[in-house]
């Protein structure tokens, strides 16, 4: 019997993964790349490419390189904790090297749409038509991975500013921007204070005159270093804290996280205090802007009300003139037009049973990789989604009726809308570990910490104090991989790695007493999540 063949559309970190999920599975896979090179958005060119994301020079990751990693295929312990984009596009290639995934790219490849075959209903097969060097072809395939990402179409909101056509300096949106250098001197203005917004108005702030960051809401501001220099989400992603989250409730989980960034500064202060919660926005990580703030290089400012010629007035009736230019960090759509009728998009709004699989075909041969905003890192959720699919598609997993797929999807909406603010940002949000735990049961990969404080108790206690990174689930079930337990339990080694470039003295009395107090109360809160959970 033949493999299912898979087209696999988009050669970013989704579609790689996607495509080794799929060899793993038995599935032959069939990459359509629309660019000349693997990478999507982390492959950076100093000119956007149409129906491609596009980052700036400088962008350096917001997850740790032990929490992005593919889970059996460890970062290089002497990489980064938070990788510049060069170094993750790195990362990229030399994963796609070592799996040998390139030979089943097809470069300079567009695909123009995806039909269901006439007899769909019973083969679940799709046409899917393709245009390289300006010719088509049609390609009949036994199932569709989506990998196209959702940072390719800009959010420009211009009817929401009255008078920015008539601004006769410079306006565009951050997709666009690439380096500070052109604004050497001049008083600029960036609208939204998401990840992008924080980070251009930072660096722009070191050529600029002036620098305006203009929020409607405001935002709790995260650090990439956390308690002790670690990496923030090393010490939020553990599923001790998990297990305390869902005992506290969120009220709680938002109190401690507010008064932990009011302790970094103090958010009222700065200009930057939101009225929504912490738990309710996607988070800001920027360990700068504070520092620009207090120096007055980036002044904090309300929504703007409207323009004119050369000023901008704001809803607070302050008025700031001479400005150069204004740069729009509001944000991406995405849609899917090759889908046709598959999957419809309103206002970045999808419905999508556990954001992977449309729940009205009539057969589940259409899978949409990577269309999430995680509190975490995307990588590993990706490929625990691959892997979920490819089980799909062999037959071996099976999805639940549509009425209950819906009725999934209608919660799973409910409870997005009831925690977070109304944006089109906050439509695919996920969280980090909820995520991974939920795909992992699905595909049959969850550790089994009960199983192993008796089996293993050196790595069960890892698996609870320590962070929850993707190599956990290579331990057993479909797709183990046998490096997975050292990998895990050397995860601090690789962490400081990178950092002591310099010998030092060690103070190992207070360490050894620290480790050894961490380790007893470990093991007291491990008896109580064990007996109760």
């Amino acid at each position: 019997m033949t493999n299912k063949r898979i087209a696999v559309i988009g050669g970013g970190v989704s579609g790689l993964t996607s495509i080794k999920c799929c060899l793993e599975g038995g599935l032959e896979p069939v990459c359509f790349e629309r660019t000349d090179d693997i990478g999507g958005l982390w492959r950076f060119q100093d000119n956007p490419e149409e129906g491609r994301a596009s980052i700036y020079k400088s962008v350096i990751i917001n997850t740790s390189k032990e929490m992005m990693c593919f889970s059996d295929y460890p970062i290089p312990d002497h990489f980064p904790n938070f990788m510049h984009n060069s170094q993750v596009l790195e990362y990229v290639r030399m994963y796609a090297k070592e799996f040998d995934l390139l030979k089943y790219i097809r470069f300079k490849t567009t695909v123009c749409s995806v039909k269901k075959r006439p007899d769909f209903s019973t083969s679940g097969q799709w046409e899917v038509v393709t245009e390289s060097e300006g010719k088509k072809e049609m390609n009949v395939f036994d199932g569709v991975m989506v990998c196209i990402g959702h940072h390719t179409d800009a959010h420009l909101p211009l009817e929401s500013f009255p008078g920015i056509k008539t601004f006769k300096g410079q306006y565009f949106h951050s997709r666009d921007y690439k380096n500070p250098e052109a604004f050497t001197g001049k008083r600029v203005i960036v609208i939204g204070i998401g990840n992008s917004g924080g980070d251009l108005a930072v660096e722009i702030s070191h050529t600029a005159k002036q620098v305006f960051l203009s929020t409607r809401r405001g935002a709790w501001i995260l650090n990439r270093v956390g308690d002790n220099g670690y990496p923030f989400d090393v010490l939020f992603s553990t599923r001790l804290n998990y297990f305390l989250r869902k005992i506290c409730g969120e009220s709680i989980q938002n109190k401690f996280m507010e008064n932990k960034m009011n302790r970094k500064f103090n958010h009222e202060l700065y200009g930057l205090k939101p009225k929504h919660r912490a738990l309710s926005q996607h988070p800001t990580l920027n360990d700068d802007l504070p520092n620009r703030i207090i120096s007055g290089f980036v002044k904090v400012k309300g929504n703007v009300k409207e323009f004119t010629e050369t000023a901008a007035i704001f809803e607070d009736g302050s008025r700031e003139n001479d400005i150069d230019a204004v740069i729009f960090a509001t944000g991406y759509t995405f849609d899917f037009p090759f889908l046709e009728d598959s999957v419809r998009v309103v206002k970045n709004k999808i419905s999508l049973y556990k954001m992977v699989f449309p729940p009205n075909l009539e057969k589940p041969t259409l899978a949409i990789i990577g269309l999430l905003q995680p509190l975490g890192a995307i990588f590993p959720i990706s490929e625990l989604q691959g892997r979920w699919v490819t089980q799909v598609f062999k037959g071996l997993k099976t999805l639940p009726s549509q009425s209950e797929m819906i009725t999934d999807i209608t919660k799973a909406k409910e409870k997005m809308e009831k925690r977070y603010v109304e944006s089109q940002r906050h439509t695919i949000q996920a969280d980090y570990i909820d995520a991974m735990e939920e795909l992992a049961d699905l595909v049959g990969v969850r550790p089994n910490l009960l199983s192993l404080a008796f089996t293993d108790p050196k790595l069960a206690l890892q698996l609870l104090v320590g962070p929850c990174t993707p190599i956990q689930y290579r331990l057993q079930g479909p797709g183990k991989w046998d490096g997975a337990r050292k990998a895990i339990l050397t995860t601090d080694d690789r962490i400081r790695k990178p950092l002591m470039t310099r010998v030092v003295e060690s103070s190992n009395s207070m360490t050894s007493t620290i480790t050894m107090g961490m380790f007893m109360v470990a093991i007291a809160l491990f008896a109580i999540i064990i007996t109760y959970f």
